[in-house]
């Protein structure tokens, strides 16, 4: 099974907080630095999980593109796309308990344009894309073009609707109008996001609860126990991975691997 994903590839500075914010003042905490972004995560689960995985956007020239490419090639995933000006950079704030907030510089993955996809690219049997590249030109209408690619190859195209404050600051009504275009097959949301955008195609509609578990397509599974949560960041995109790949047990065993370990990504990469 090849899963292509089309997107960011972030760097992550991940600040997991020891205490309440000081304003002001110094908070204790352990900072990690790690490759993320919402397309990049689900392909590096992806590969993990025994597919082939291909991950397709714009990324920075600059020294963190090169780092964050290395560490995504480690997994064995295949990166496709122009490499130019500065690559995006998130900063993941992660309370106590897990819970995460995040300060996004998407950098030069919104300048993706659909001139510089080759159709080649999206031979593949499911085409996951990121909903950030919904947000802006000119990357959405490069998002655009690789799923008519895809579907002329007969692949499955989902999407995740990424984040409900995202949605809201770049204007509600072009990603909805986005969405309708893509026609996905499955869409991939979180229940803030899910009430913001509605179920506005008709689709697979998988809709995330964090610690409640999730519903696949009207279906209610309870989350996984695990021992301790360490962060959540990147569980949504192991889920999706996990469910592209192997349906809804794998989806919810993947996400568990997920917030047992700092990071969006899988917690080491192959030697």
């Amino acid at each position: 099974m090849l899963v292509c994903t089309l997107g960011d590839l972030t760097l992550d500075v991940v600040v997991r907080l020891t205490g309440p914010v000081a304003p002001g003042g110094d908070t204790e905490a352990s900072i990690s630095i790690c490759p993320g972004g919402q397309a990049a995560n689900v392909a590096a689960w992806a590969a993990v999980l025994g597919a082939r995985a291909r991950f397709v956007g714009q990324t920075g020239a600059d020294d963190a593109g090169a780092l964050v490419r290395e560490r995504l090639n480690r997994f064995g995933v295949e990166i496709l796309g122009p490499v130019v000006g500065r690559n995006g950079s998130i900063c993941s704030l992660v309370s106590p308990e897990g819970e995460r907030s995040m300060a996004a510089d998407r950098g030069t993955a919104r300048d993706l344009s659909a001139e510089t996809l080759a159709p080649e690219w999206f031979r593949c049997d499911h085409l996951h894309v990121s909903g950030y590249a919904l947000m802006a030109e000119p990357v959405r209408s490069a998002a655009l073009r690789a799923v008519e690619h895809a579907r002329g190859h007969g692949a499955r195209v989902s999407i995740d609707l990424a984040s409900w404050s995202a949605i809201r600051d770049s204007g509600l009504d072009a990603f909805v109008a986005s969405v309708r275009a893509v026609r996905p097959d499955v869409v991939f949301a979180n229940e803030d996001e899910d009430r913001i955008v509605g179920r506005v195609v008709e689709a697979t509609w998988i809709l995330k609860r964090g610690p409640r578990g999730c519903c696949f397509d009207g279906k209610e599974w309870e989350a996984l126990a695990v021992s301790s949560v360490v962060d959540t960041t990147g569980a949504g995109d192991a889920l999706a991975a996990g469910w592209i790949v192997g349906g809804p047990r794998l989806a919810l065993e993947t996400a568990a691997r997920c917030v047992g370990h700092v990071g969006a990504m899988p917690v080491a990469s192959p030697q």
